[in-house]
């Protein structure tokens, strides 16, 4: 390997996106925001790194494990970067936003870096694109955001999705007034129901009921109502089955699946959460649920753009003329109005046909009209 190319090599859980994948990503974006915007969800634009103070501040104090930290030369304050896009979008509904009317819909899409990859996720740099619902606490905004992000991975083409449901924090409701038991959160999160047994303490027979109930929608739920909870925890079940209800009113062809007690990736969360897939890929095609945005109710779902793009379409190939030199720019200009892409010779060619087979184009000009390269 020679000393430029040592020098090219990328941390690990980093990468160049390249041609036409990285065109490809801009377009998937562009038609996610159009989608977002058509149900009237504003986009709003973020820094990439801020203050530590006021990124990591209440619900953001989750992702602290995940963000680099840097020290602002300027201010002598530390910086991080952001490791998640959603607690920003709370930021600014909550302080720049905070007189506009409720319930506030806000868009965003940029890149995020985190400070270690995961196994199911090793990049550490990563597009995210998703919308917020800031300010409505009843079951119709988990619905509205949850369909809203499935039926955008629809429109994509991913193909069938599915949508896997859970309540994050109905495990904490469940055993709350009582010492933690370490393990267990790991236990449930592996359908441990062994393990579930034999530490989960004076709460173990209702929690391995609900390890039970994972599974489709229907049965899950009806084997949950039998299931007994405290009030607490009631209500969260009961707040599942109605955006259950809504979900099925409005987007029947959704497949949908409960977890009641899944809890990993889903560190600030406080309600209905959910994690979106493809139905011939395991990878996470995208997350979401309820939150609090700085005292506000919110929810809203964030998709991962690597992996949506890995479960998509391949981006087509584009009409590609080359242009000899010498070409008219007008005939140039008139071509790509009908969407052709020009590539215009810089220099004289000794084989015009023979350079537009070289640059990968298929079709050439010749006399002013466009003609296919044999």
């Amino acid at each position: 390997m020679t000393e430029f190319a040592t020098r090219a090599l990328l941390p690990a859980g980093l990468r160049d996106i390249l041609p036409p994948q990285a065109a490809h990503e801009a377009d998937v974006v562009s038609r996610l925001m159009a989608s977002f915007a058509a149900q009237g969800y504003e986009r709003v634009k973020p820094p990439l790194i801020e203050f530590e103070e006021s990124l990591l501040e209440g619900s953001g104090a989750a992702m602290a494990k995940h963000t680099f930290r840097v020290m602002d030369p300027v201010t002598q304050r530390m910086m991080g970067v952001r490791a998640d896009m959603t607690l920003q979008v709370a930021r600014i509904a909550t302080t720049r936003l905070a007189n506009a009317p409720r319930p506030l819909r806000l868009s965003y899409a940029g890149q995020v870096l985190r400070v270690k990859g995961s196994q199911l996720r090793p990049e550490r740099q990563f597009g995210q694109a998703g919308l917020e619902l800031i300010g409505a606490a009843g079951a119709a905004a988990d619905a509205e955001v949850l369909i809203l992000a499935a039926k955008a991975l629809i429109d994509l083409g991913v193909g069938e999705v599915c949508v896997d449901l859970t309540l994050p924090s109905l495990v904490s409701e469940i055993c709350k007034g009582q010492p933690e038991i370490e393990g267990l959160r790991d236990a449930l999160d592996h359908k441990d129901a062994a393990a579930v047994a034999r530490i989960g303490g004076a709460q173990a027979s209702v929690l391995a009921a609900l390890i039970e109930a994972v599974g489709p929608a229907a049965p899950s739920l009806a084997k949950m109502a039998e299931v007994p909870l405290p009030p607490s925890a009631a209500l969260l079940r009961d707040r599942l089955a109605a955006v259950v209800d809504l979900v099925r009113q409005a987007a029947p062809e959704l497949t949908l699946t409960v977890d009641p007690v899944e809890g990993r990736g889903f560190e600030y969360h406080t309600g209905v959460a959910f994690t979106l897939f493809a139905r011939h890929s395991a990878a996470e095609l995208g997350r979401g649920g309820r939150y609090v945005a700085h005292g506000e109710a919110a929810t809203g779902a964030t998709l991962f753009m690597d992996t949506v793009l890995d479960v998509m379409p391949g981006p087509e190939e584009p009409r590609c003329v080359y242009l000899p030199f010498g070409t008219p720019f007008a005939v140039g200009q008139s071509l790509r109005t009908e969407g052709w892409v020009t590539l215009a010779g810089l220099e004289p060619a000794a084989d015009d046909e023979a350079e537009a087979r070289r640059l990968s184009c298929r079709h050439r000009v010749v006399s002013g009209r466009v003609v296919a390269v044999k």
